[in-house]
């Protein structure tokens, strides 16, 4: 007894032939010549002999599959068992791709069949023959299949209906369901059907904490199976009597809903699930002229492709959103009966296909996510970079590669940051620069596009802060307008020098260090707060605008930093602080993730608490202002500072990384 196998080297076929070769006969594989490499793989993978699996160099396209008349003289007679895998499973590949491997490839393989006299041609189809009926699809349906537009539907559809017409050999027809990994390892070799919705969910994950409520939609019915189940019941019921002509549905007994499914695997990775999901016929009463008219808008249409594109998701797959097919599988199950061959639930292997797609699948693991890579080469322009949170970064970034461009006041520190650099093997340039004066900013954004030809990453980082009650500032207006002036002005200057290069070459990152007051509205930094959220607007704003041109914004809402900033205020030496390479691994984390925002959690926090119970936030703002006093520094006093006591300690420990 012979096997003939086509896609042997696919996903279904590497799994079944781990079956087949347990049996009796040898399995001749079809194969291009190009790929012919493959087939040595699989049997190493096999652990079998080239005696065993015998590669047959033909081709899809071409009748009696492009196989030669010397192996056509070898298989005739020979082969009772024809299986024939080899066809497009993708709702993304193109029409005419679609038409040749499943059309054609179908036709082809018929004609070999009877060409060597097989003894039963068992096709692999799919429940997608069914198109989008509306209803239960019974294994003995086949002409009641609805809407058919779309070319994988009808491909798969027209294909099965060659072998239910044309074929003259015994037939066999199977349709899987939506295939996935192993039920035991997890092994799938592709991103494809509920595999589109990971990204989201880790989106999501990474968020979010687990328990945290979600809205979101409850869409139509999905089958879903593992790759073990259906080459399990292809193998079985393949060597089974007396079930010539029929068809059956490999499917799972169980439909899950498009929000039941994603739950699923939201809860096998650990991600907030959809609490609430929303049906979309809750809004039938919308007429359906307003909801195309609607949907057709340019606008709407770019949205969607954008918020699609970043979730991974293809468009194409959103008509199967509203899925309403279900398959019934009686055949099936009666030609398994008694075989201990049976679908698991989706819920008892989903954690093993997440962790398998975790580890081997997901598009973030083949992305480079050093910071040398992200970095090695480039402009990176750092402005207050010889101190503090800037120098930190400036080195962590010139050790990665980058060409390191200072920008500060004194030329003195400015020298020394770059020999610091360069003994770590990088690149510094040193521009002396006034970030407050805006004519220095001008002529600095000048001489930097002149000499390094263009600045890939902008770092706006020189920054000053004032700590002093709003009543000790009565007569010190000018605390604010200088704040402003380099917080928000200075920032803003460089910016609107440096984005239309950056425009020009589609390409670059600002990131804008602001801070967690922005996120707590901490008393006493009233200048230093607004400066900051002034720059926080603006980088939304700008993020808007700039979304489809390749330029990407990133505010970083610092904690406090132990830096020389801080140094007037003596109670800082005694509360909890980050480090200037702490700070300087977020500024890294910026440059290598690309975020819209890096802040702490305590501070989310307290602008959620903010939002959703002001006048209780007032209250522990107010408690931590009458807690710690005005500075010394700030007084214009040379009194010795107070003692720092356990309640003030106590209290910013809570409070940890919250300027007060």
């Amino acid at each position: 007894m012979s096997y003939f196998v086509t896609g042997a080297t696919g996903f279904l076929g590497r799994f079944l032939m781990k079956n087949l070769v347990k049996r009796e006969g040898v399995i001749y594989v079809l194969v291009r010549n190009e790929s012919a490499y493959k087939v040595e793989l699989l049997r190493e993978e096999l652990g079998v002999t080239a005696e065993k699996v015998v590669a047959v160099v033909g081709d899809l396209a071409a009748p009696n599959l492009g196989v030669s008349d010397e192996m056509i003289a070898t298989l005739k007679g020979n082969v009772k068992h024809f299986f024939h895998l080899a066809a497009i499973y993708d709702l993304t590949a193109s029409e005419e791709s679609q038409v040749v491997a499943n059309m054609d490839g179908t036709k082809h393989a018929i004609q070999l069949a009877e060409t060597v006299n097989a003894g039963c041609l068992h096709h692999t189809s799919s429940i997608a023959a069914a198109g989008m009926f509306s209803g239960i699809f019974r294994e003995d349906m086949f002409e009641e299949a609805e809407k058919l537009d779309d070319p994988y539907l009808r491909t798969k559809h027209d294909s099965e209906g060659l072998v239910r017409n044309s074929c003259s050999v015994p037939y066999r027809i199977y349709r899987p369901a939506m295939v996935v990994g192993h039920s035991k390892t997890g092994e799938m070799d592709k991103i494809d059907g509920p595999y589109f919705f990971f990204q989201m969910i880790k989106k999501l994950r990474n968020a979010l904490p687990p328990w945290m409520p979600m809205v979101g939609i409850e869409g139509g019915r999905l089958n879903i199976v593992p790759v073990d189940y259906v080459v399990d019941a292809m193998d079985h019921i393949a060597h089974l009597d007396d079930l010539d002509g029929k068809c059956f549905h490999l499917t799972d007994t169980d439909h899950y809903k498009v929000g039941e499914a994603i739950n699923i695997f939201a809860k096998a990775g650990n991600a907030p699930q959809m609490s609430m999901r929303i049906d979309r016929n809750l809004f039938g009463f919308v007429p359906p002229f307003v909801k195309q008219a609607l949907g057709s808008m340019p606008p709407v249409q770019r949205i969607i492709a954008m918020v699609l594109n970043d979730l991974g998701i293809p468009k194409s797959t959103l008509k199967f959103m509203d899925y309403r097919t279900r398959f019934d599988n009686r055949e099936t199950r009666a030609a398994l009966d008694g075989s201990g061959i049976s679908c698991p639930s989706l819920i008892s292997y989903a954690p093993t296909i997440w962790d398998f797609w975790a580890r081997n699948l997901d598009p973030d693991n083949f992305v480079d996510r050093t910071l040398e890579g992200c970095v090695e080469g480039k402009v990176v322009v750092v402005t207050g970079g010889t101190s503090g949170i800037g120098k930190a970064a400036a080195l962590k970034l010139g050790e990665a590669g980058a060409k390191v461009v200072l920008a500060a006041r004194t030329k003195e520190k400015l020298q020394e940051t770059k020999e610091e650099i360069e003994a770590l093997g990088g690149k510094a340039y040193t521009y002396s620069v006034d970030v407050s004066d805006m004519d220095d900013c001008d002529r600095f954004c000048e001489l930097v596009l002149k000499d390094m030809g263009r600045v890939d990453i902008l770092v706006n980082n020189a920054g000053r802060s004032i700590r002093r009650a709003i009543s000790a500032s009565y007569d010190r207006f000018h605390d604010f307008e200088r704040t402003m002036q380099l917080n928000y002005f200075g920032s803003l200057r460089l910016m609107m020098n440096l984005l239309p290069a950056m425009e020009e070459q589609r390409s670059g990152q600002v990131i804008n260090i602001s801070s967690i007051g922005v996120l707590t509205n901490a008393p006493r930094f009233s200048a230093y707060v607004a400066s900051k959220s002034a720059l926080d607007a603006f980088t939304r704003c700008a993020a808007s605008e700039f979304s489809d041109e390749g330029i990407k914004f990133t505010t970083i809402n610092m904690p406090l930093v132990r830096t020389p900033m801080i140094a007037p205020t003596k109670i800082y030496e005694n509360v909890p602080t980050i480090s200037p390479e702490e700070a300087a691994d977020m500024i890294c984390e910026a440059v290598i993730y690309k975020p819209k925002r890096i802040a702490t959690r305590l501070g989310i926090f307290a602008q959620v608490m903010g939002t959703m119970a002001p006048k209780m936030t007032e209250i522990i703002l107010n408690t931590g202002f009458r807690m710690f006093p005005d500075s010394t520094a700030s007084k214009g006093s040379g009194d010795k500072p107070a003692p720092v006591s356990s309640e003030q300690v106590a209290f910013a420990y809570l409070m940890r990384g919250i300027h007060w």
